[in-house]
């Protein structure tokens, strides 16, 4: 099977807003309607003037447009920005994650650059009942999982790093047990 596919790993096309984000709304030469807020569990945020809007799921720009609509009728041509300024609700999002025949299995924020032997190694290494050669590579690719095979045994043991795929957000390593 061919190695897989990861492009901008680690680039969001386009970051969607998500419950428990912080944010930070700037209205330009309105100090007392800019406002940092939390997007509540509901999706929504409490804003000066307009109340409560729809926050989750919208890009900041798609925000910044709405609380625009809401604050034509109380202020002349508003100018909104708005930050992420701590993008929680992305931290399970962007995590890889390996399971099985590990000493530490591990749930880790994904970082720019990790392989396979990172992750490997972050758990611990493999425990004495795992079968490292038949490890294998879940990512979802355009809503479809598909599955990598990884030579554990023999990246780690003799140094072929064939199968030391670059991993990407949402990878899951699975190391099975030998049959005895």
């Amino acid at each position: 099977m061919a190695p897989p596919v990861s492009e901008n790993a680690g680039v969001l096309e386009e970051y969607r807003i998500g419950v428990g984000d912080a944010l930070d709304i700037n209205v330009w030469r309105n100090p007392e309607l800019s406002v940092s807020v939390p997007v509540r569990p509901d999706g929504k945020i409490s804003m000066p003037l307009i109340g409560d809007i729809d926050a989750a799921n919208l890009t900041t720009r798609e925000l910044s447009d709405n609380i625009v609509k809401g604050l034509t009728n109380y202020v002349r041509s508003p100018q909104v920005t708005v930050i992420v300024t701590n993008p929680s609700s992305s931290d399970f999002q962007r995590r890889v994650r390996i399971t099985g025949a590990v000493n530490n299995p591990q749930s880790i924020p994904y970082r720019e650059g990790m392989t396979v032997l990172d992750l490997v190694l972050l758990a611990g290494g493999t425990n004495e009942f795992a079968s490292g050669n038949g490890a294998k590579l879940y990512r979802k690719i355009n809503g479809t999982v598909k599955v990598y095979s990884i030579r554990l045994n023999d990246l780690v043991n003799k140094g072929d790093v064939s199968t030391n795929y670059p991993l990407q957000p949402s990878d899951i390593v699975t190391v099975p047990e030998r049959a005895f």
